[in-house]
């Protein structure tokens, strides 16, 4: 079949069932969005490239399938550097289509020319330079199939304006031929037999799961294997929804801003079996004082994570769509009684718990930061509702205090901790899931990133709700200033007269402002009951601090307790 090369594009996105593009024009791109207008290919036009693919990064991460994004050369696809990079560090399956300058003109300082297969190169899992029409279909093809097996990640494709218009002969390729590109899914059974055999030799065993679980649709697998030994389970920021929050022997998140229990179970225990972690030093702090008296397994399908920051005493290396099913069914096959076994830890364990929720100290005349949480989760139904961070300290708290119940159901940048991801990827994730509530959690710094995103939302109909903890500050940075920087503020003050809910206001949309803690319950229940986007700016105290805090060069036991050392 006849067509053009940007056509092929479009024809390939309809082979790989894509079904909405995140974007923004530009002259080398236009090719592409004339065929799309040809066509009447749904495209949802972003106030920022940035907004673009921090969307399509939103999108994948509900649904689990790679998200499309559309930029053009030079400026427009430098733009999104930055949401690459986030996708790359959280392992998230996208395609990233940019255009690029003809290739008679590459190398010359075109204008609007950027060299972004080098740009990028450290940041995606693969990405192509497209130079010749009849290549596209083979390499779309590549770039989806990449982006999605084996460790998940984003994958870029530049193509030049002439390839674009280049007439071709259509033919989408059945299979991908990748000799460099192995996939080994399964690993060595006996691995998995050593591993059964580590957990029944131990009496304080603890799960630690990651985002690896959620990104390869094993929660199932992870419940029954949990339901079986009844093993207490620590999450990472990315593995939260994994286990559900309500489970008793769920412990909470680890690491810098995690809960006691957990970080004290690290501690105690003496079989760690990790699950799709990759022990980044939010998690950890001091590698050499982690899970002192552990031994360690590390369950990963990425040869490079086993024992790059921790070493480890069995590496179980597969895809755990091959090896937690298998290790769960020899769980369950074994006469071996794990539930006496462990009986004194997991009383331990729960003591610890009971002993030290997560609580954030009331201060008279401001609202809690846990109200916010506990009143908005009150007036939701989990299985209902995706929440979705920017990045800060409301991050940290979401995590404590906002219950999740399911995988794929909280989004936030966990690798790179990217301020204003948290607005465009509700909207993919609302563009995604549209019978689903979606929330954002931002502080007054984050929100203002991309606040530009809230006329998209308005304008296409998209309805998020945005929550906004006003303090004035970049809450973090005084944070670590406060606790670390003998309380040397500099430059961490925001500018106290904006005004965010007129802001939404003047973008079309409702917005919402609470002072007051009688206004909280009745002012949040309107706005969610809003049919369309709402924005709710709720005052905080510049004095609130997350705890518990994990103080830099620390062991996880050196936490400090709402200003006690634990």
């Amino acid at each position: 079949m006849k067509m053009t090369g940007a056509q092929a594009v479009l024809a390939c996105l309809k082979k790989e069932g894509v079904p909405v593009v995140f974007g923004y024009p530009g002259g080398a791109i236009l090719p592409l969005y004339d065929a799309m207008y040809q066509d009447g290919f749904r495209h949802i036009l972003t106030s920022h490239e940035q907004g673009a693919v921090h969307a399509a990064d939103g999108y994948a991460r509900v649904t689990g399938r790679p998200g499309v994004c559309i930029a053009t050369s030079g400026p427009g696809i430098c733009n999104m550097v930055t949401g690459i990079a986030t996708a790359n560090m959280d392992s998230i399956p996208m395609v990233i289509i940019s255009g690029q300058v003809s290739a008679s003109l590459i190398g010359r300082d075109a204008f609007q020319e950027a060299d972004i297969s080098g740009i990028t190169s450290p940041i995606t899992k693969h990405n192509y330079l497209v130079k010749d029409g009849r290549q596209i279909p083979r390499v779309l093809k590549e770039a989806f199939y990449i982006a999605s097996t084996g460790r998940p990640g984003p994958v870029l494709v530049d193509i030049t304006k002439d390839a674009l218009e280049e007439e071709i002969d259509f033919i989408y390729p059945e299979r991908v031929s990748l000799p460099g590109y192995r996939l080994e899914p399964a690993g060595q059974a006996y691995d998995i037999d050593r591993a059964v055999s580590a957990i029944q030799q131990s009496k304080r065993p603890l799960l630690l799961i990651g985002g690896g679980v959620i990104l390869s649709g094993t929660t199932d697998a992870l419940r029954q294997f949990i339901g079986e030994t009844q093993i207490p389970v620590v999450t990472t920021l990315m593995g939260k929804g994994a286990v559900p929050d309500s489970y008793d022997l769920h412990l909470g998140m680890g690491g810098m801003h995690g809960s006691y229990a957990s970080n004290m179970a690290i501690t105690g225990c003496d079989l760690l079996i990790a699950m799709g972690v990759r022990f980044d030093e939010r998690l950890t702090s001091r590698a050499d004082t982690f899970a002192p008296g552990a031994q360690i397994i590390q369950f990963d399908i990425d040869d490079v994570e086993i024992g790059k920051i921790i070493d480890v005493d069995l590496a179980v290396k597969g895809d755990l769509r091959w090896s937690l099913p298998l290790v769960a069914e020899k769980i369950r096959e074994s006469s071996f009684d794990y539930q006496a076994a462990y009986a004194p830890w997991r009383d331990h364990v729960r003591s610890m718990k009971q002993a030290h929720p997560f609580a954030v100290a009331p201060r008279p005349d401001y609202i809690s930061p846990q109200a916010i949480f506990e009143t908005i989760r009150a007036l939701t139904r989990p299985e209902d509702t995706i929440a979705v961070t920017d990045v800060g300290q409301h991050q940290m708290w979401a995590a404590q205090f906002f219950n999740t119940e399911q995988p794929r159901h909280f989004l936030s940048s966990g690798g790179l901790g990217t301020m204003g991801y948290g607005l465009p990827a509700a909207m993919g994730a609302k563009v995604a899931c549209p019978d689903k509530t979606v929330l954002v959690f931002s502080g007054d710094g984050s929100i203002l990133m991309n606040c530009q995103e809230l006329a998209t939302l308005s304008q296409y109909g998209i309805a998020v709700k945005v929550i906004v903890l006003h303090n004035d500050t970049l809450g973090m940075i005084v944070q670590l200033q406060d606790f670390f920087y003998d309380k040397h503020y500099t430059q961490c003050t925001l500018n106290s007269r904006k005004n965010l809910s007129m802001l939404a206001e003047s973008m079309g949309v409702r917005g919402y402002h609470i002072e007051r803690d009688d206004d909280l319950f009745p002012v949040l229940r309107e706005a969610l009951a809003y049919e369309g986007t709402a924005l709710i700016d709720i005052a905080i105290s510049k004095e609130e601090r997350v705890y518990p805090t994990v103080p830099g060069g620390k062991a996880l036991c050196d936490m400090i307790l709402g200003g006690e050392a634990g």
